[in-house]
């Protein structure tokens, strides 16, 4: 058997890095749409690239801002 191949891991880009954000807000709602899944699910943090200070203020935000109504909640899909 073939031993296993292991290779680096490469760190995602940090999103709100790049874009230079320090504070979210949750009114940024065009922001907060790239941390949800299509069924509104707020994505993981190993898959938005966020640090976990910054995940949970995306998610205190997004909590917010669906109490607003200015985003979904997640529902299960029917099928």
């Amino acid at each position: 058997m073939r031993p296993a191949v292991r290779r680096p891991l490469k760190r995602k880009a940090n999103p709100l890095h790049v874009r230079g954000i320090t504070d979210v807000d949750w009114k940024d709602v065009t922001l907060l749409r790239t941390f949800i899944s299509d069924r509104g699910k707020i994505r993981a943090r190993r898959v938005t690239g966020l640090t976990p200070q910054q995940q949970r203020r995306v998610a205190v935000a997004i909590r917010n801002a669906r109490e607003m109504a200015l985003l979904p909640y997640p529902h299960a899909g029917r099928g």
